[in-house]
C-alpha cells in the first residue's frame, strides 16, 4: 500500500509539523502492518498529486528555487525527511516493519542548473542519512524522466483518459489498451514539466523489473475535461499491462479522498500557476473506493484479478513476455487482435484484450491461439471461437492444480483454497465462450459433479481429457495419486460479487452484493441503500455465526451455504429549501499554461443558485449504519456544499451523482447545509461524456437540482460461531 507524504499538509509553516488525525503517517503504516500489507512511502518532496506547487509548501516556494540542489532548499528537505524518518522509526523493513520502499520526487525531467539525475541522487542520500533505509528506491519513469542509473528503479503507469488534456472532444484510443512490447513508457500521464530529450527509463529496462506505480484506478475530474469511466475501462488495463511484463501493478488512486478541511487554496489551479483546475476539496477519482470509502462498481471487476495475482503472482513474475507475430501498428489500430503470452518453460498465461475505452472493437471470429512453448506447441481452444467486442481475459497454460496439470483452460483462474476435503480452485467463465479445461493424460482418473444443477461433460482427446462445465458448475476430480481437487466455475456476474476472506479459522469464498471485509476476526458486510441481501459462504460453516442483525439460513443445492440477512429499514426526511436563484454568468474564460478553459474566478460564485439542505439527526447517529450519504443530482457547472461558513465538499459536474458521506465529516446537525450550484452555460468549452452532456438541452445556462436523497449504508457484522 502506498501513500504520498504531502509536505504542504505536514509543515504548513516553517518548523511547525503536523502528524495528527488524518495526517498520521505512522498510524497508516501501522495499519498496513496489521493487515499484512507492505508499505511504499512516496516522500517527494515534490509529489504533484494535483496539489498546489506539487505539495511543496508555499513558504518554501516563496523563498528558494525548488526541485534542485539549491543549498537552502536542501536544508528544508533534510528537515522534512528527518521528520518522516521519526514517524517511521521501527517500521522500516530492516527493523521488521512493512516499509519496503521509498519513491523520490515525481515526474522529474528537469535538466537545468543544479537539477538532472544528480538531484535525485542527492535526495536519495538525504533520505538515507535521515534513516530512511529501505530495499527499494524508485522514481517515475515516464515523460522523459531523468535519474541516476543503478541508484533508483523507474516505475510506470497509464490512464484510461486524459483529463489534463485540452481537447473538448472524445479522446483518441488510449495506449493503455495496447501491449507494451517495445517500451515500458506509456503515453501522456500529465507531467507538469517537459524535457525534449529522451529520458533514462528505456536504457535500464534490461536491468530493472517492470514496476508500476500509477496505473489509473480512475481519473480525476478537472475543470476543462470531465471523463466518466465504465468499470471495464479500468479493468481491461490489467491484463494488458500484466501481459506486457508488469510485475508490480500500482494504482493511483485505489482510494479517493478529500483535501484537508481549511486548506482552501491547496488544490492545483491555474490561478496559482498550475496546469489544471481541480475541485478545492473533492478528489474522488472514480477510484475503486471513493472519497467516502464506498465501493464503486469497478471494484468487482478488479478484485478477481487481485485474487489471481495473490495466488499465482509469484509464478507469473518469472515468466517472460512473448509477442504475437502480428501486433497492432499503434493505439489507433483497432483491427489487429491484441494479445500476448507470458511463459516460463511449458507453463504460462495468455492475455487478451478486445476493449478500448469509447471505441468499439470488432468481433473476433474463428479464433484459435497457437502457442509455442519451450518443448511443445499447443492450440487453444480445441475448436475456433468467437470473441465479442469489449472482452478481455487471462487464460492459464500448463497450470498445476494440486497434482493435476492443466494443458490449458478457457476460463480465468481466480483463487485457491485449502479445505479439509482437499484443494479448491475457482475460475471465472469468459462471457460468450464455453469453459474448457484440458487435463494432461493420466493425471486425473475420475470426475463427478458436486451438485445436481452442475452440468459437466467430459471426453478424451490426444494425450488429454477435456472437461466442459457450465457457469455455476462445481466438479470434483480424483487425481492419479488419489488426492481430490474441487473446481468451481463461476459466471462473470458472480465473480464480481466474490471476496475471499478469513473467517472461523479458514479462508472462505464470500458471494454477496454487499461490500465484505474482515475486521478483527469478524465478517463485516456493508450495503448501500439495500436493507436485505444474501451471503453465500464456502466452505460451509459447521455452526451458525453470531450476527448483529437477523438472518436465516436458506437451503441450497450446491457447495455454498446461504444466509439471508435483513435489517430494519431506515428512511430519512429530505428537507430542501431554495435560498436564491442563479444569476447570469459570463462566458468561460480561456487561459493558463494549457490555453484552455479555466475555472471561474472566486467572485463568480456569488451568482450561483443556493438551497438549504436539512441534516436529519439520524443520518449522523442512527444505529446499524456505517454511514449515510447525501446524494445530489444536479445540472450546472460547479457544486459546492457548506456547513456554516466552511466548504466541506465540492464537485465539477460530470453527470454522476455527487455523494457525501456525512459521517466522514465534522457536521453540526443543528444547522443546515447550504448547496450552491454555479450555472453551466450552453457554450461552455469543456469536455463532458456524451451520455451526461446537458448542454444540448439548455438555451443559455442551467443551475438546478434534479434530486436530493439521503441513502443509508447498512452494516451487519457476523462473528465466528461458537460450537456447542
Amino acid at each position: 500500500m502506498s501513500s504520498y507524504v504531502i509536505w504542504r499538509y505536514h509543515e504548513p509553516r516553517s518548523g511547525q509539523f503536523d502528524w495528527n488525525a488524518r495526517l498520521d503517517l505512522r498510524r497508516f503504516v501501522e495499519a498496513c502492518a496489521k493487515r499484512g500489507l507492505y508499505a511504499f512511502v512516496r516522500i517527494g518532496p515534490w509529489v504533484h498529486a494535483e496539489v498546489r506547487y506539487g505539495g511543496v509548501p508555499a513558504w518554501v516556494v516563496d523563498q528558494v528555487p525548488t526541485r534542485s540542489d539549491d543549498p537552502l532548499y536542501l536544508q528544508h528537505v533534510q528537515r522534512f525527511f528527518a521528520e518522516i524518518a521519526a514517524q517511521l522509526k521501527g517500521l522500516l523493513w530492516k527493523d521488521g516493519g512493512p516499509v519496503i520502499g521509498i519513491q523520490l520526487e515525481n515526474e522529474y525531467n528537469l535538466t537545468g542548473p543544479q537539477q538532472g539525475p544528480a538531484h535525485i541522487a542527492t535526495l536519495k542520500r538525504l533520505a538515507r542519512e535521515a534513516g530512511l533505509d529501505t530495499p527499494l528506491y524508485t522514481v517515475t519513469g515516464w515523460d522523459n524522466a531523468v535519474f541516476p542509473r543503478h541508484e533508483v528503479a523507474p516505475v510506470f503507469g497509464g490512464y484510461a483518459d486524459l483529463p489534463w488534456g485540452t481537447s473538448t472532444a472524445m479522446s483518441a484510443p488510449g495506449e493503455v489498451y495496447g501491449f507494451r512490447f517495445t517500451s515500458r513508457v506509456g503515453g501522456d500521464l500529465g507531467a507538469q514539466t517537459h524535457n525534449s530529450e529522451p529520458g533514462d527509463a528505456d536504457a535500464v529496462a534490461g536491468e530493472t523489473p517492470f514496476l508500476g506505480a500509477e496505473f489509473g484506478g480512475g481519473v480525476p475530474t478537472m475543470y476543462r475535461r470531465r471523463p466518466v469511466l465504465d468499470p471495464d475501462d479500468i479493468a481491461a488495463m490489467l491484463p494488458v499491462q500484466l501481459g506486457s511484463g508488469v510485475n508490480l501493478y500500482g494504482y493511483y488512486m485505489l482510494h479517493g479522498g478529500r483535501n484537508p478541511p481549511g486548506d482552501v487554496d491547496g488544490q492545483e489551479s491555474t490561478a496559482t500557476g498550475g496546469y489544471n483546475d481541480l475541485p478545492v476539496v473533492n478528489y474522488d477519482f472514480q477510484a475503486p473506493f471513493g472519497a467516502n470509502g464506498e465501493a464503486h462498481r469497478v471494484l468487482g471487476k478488479l478484485r478477481p484479478l487481485h485474487l489471481f495475482l495473490q495466488q499465482w503472482g509469484s509464478k507469473l513474475a518469472t515468466c517472460d513476455v512473448y509477442a504475437p507475430e502480428l501486433v497492432p501498428r499503434g493505439a489507433d489500430d483497432l483491427e489487429t487482435p491484441r494479445f500476448s503470452v507470458r511463459a516460463d518453460g511449458d507453463r504460462g498465461f495468455l492475455f487478451f484484450n478486445n476493449h478500448v475505452r469509447q471505441h468499439r472493437m470488432p468481433a473476433r471470429q474463428g479464433v484459435q491461439f497457437e502457442v509455442k512453448l519451450a518443448t511443445r506447441t499447443i492450440m487453444l481452444p480445441a475448436a475456433p471461437i468467437d470473441i465479442a467486442p469489449g472482452m478481455w481475459f487471462v487464460w492459464p497454460i500448463g497450470l498445476a492444480l494440486g497434482s493435476a496439470r492443466l494443458r490449458y483452460a478457457t476460463a480465468q483462474p481466480v483463487t485457491r483454497l485449502s479445505t479439509p476435503e482437499g484443494e479448491t480452485y475457482v475460475f471465472s467463465a469468459t462471457d460468450g465462450i464455453a469453459a474448457e479445461f484440458v487435463f494432461e493424460s493420466g493425471c486425473v482418473t475420475y470426475f463427478e459433479s458436486a451438485s445436481s444443477h452442475s452440468t459437466v461433460t467430459t471426453h478424451e482427446v490426444d494425450d488429454g481429457l477435456v472437461v466442459r462445465p457450465t457457469p455455476g458448475s462445481v466438479f470434483v476430480a480424483t487425481c492419479s495419486d488419489d488426492t481430490r481437487i474441487t473446481i468451481i466455475t463461476l459466471a462473470s456476474e458472480d465473480i464480481e460479487r466474490l471476496s475471499v476472506l478469513p473467517f472461523d479459522g479458514q479462508r472462505r469464498l464470500i458471494l454477496t452484493d454487499a461490500l465484505a471485509f474482515e475486521r478483527d476476526g469478524e465478517l463485516v458486510l456493508r450495503s448501500t441503500g439495500v436493507d436485505s441481501f444474501d451471503v453465500d459462504v464456502y466452505p460451509p460453516l459447521q455452526h451458525a455465526p453470531g450476527s448483529t442483525h437477523a438472518f436465516v439460513e436458506v437451503p441450497l443445492d450446491g457447495v455454498f451455504q446461504r444466509f439471508a440477512v435483513s435489517m430494519p429499514p431506515v428512511a430519512f426526511d429530505v428537507g430542501v429549501t431554495p435560498l436564491r436563484f442563479a444569476q447570469t454568468v459570463s462566458s468561460v474564460a480561456s487561459g493558463g499554461a494549457a490555453r484552455a478553459a479555466v475555472e471561474p474566478v472566486p467572485e463568480s460564485f456569488g451568482k450561483a443558485a443556493a438551497w438549504r439542505i436539512d441534516v436529519p439527526e439520524e443520518a449522523l447517529n442512527a444505529p446499524g449504519l456505517s454511514n449515510a450519504y447525501l446524494s445530489i443530482r444536479y445540472a450546472g457547472d460547479v457544486g459546492r456544499l457548506f456547513s456554516g461558513a466552511d466548504l466541506i465538499d465540492d464537485h465539477f459536474y460530470n453527470g454522476l451523482p455527487w455523494q457525501i458521506g456525512v459521517r466522514n465529516m465534522t457536521i453540526d446537525s443543528r444547522q443546515p447545509l447550504m448547496l450552491t450550484v454555479l450555472p453551466m452555460r450552453a457554450d461552455a468549452p469543456v469536455y463532458l461524456d456524451a451520455r451526461h452532456d446537458l448542454r444540448p438541452a439548455i438555451c443559455d445556462q442551467v443551475a438546478e437540482i434534479l434530486g436530493v436523497s439521503w441513502v443509508p449504508e447498512y452494516e451487519v457484522v457476523l462473528s465466528p460461531p461458537v460450537s456447542g
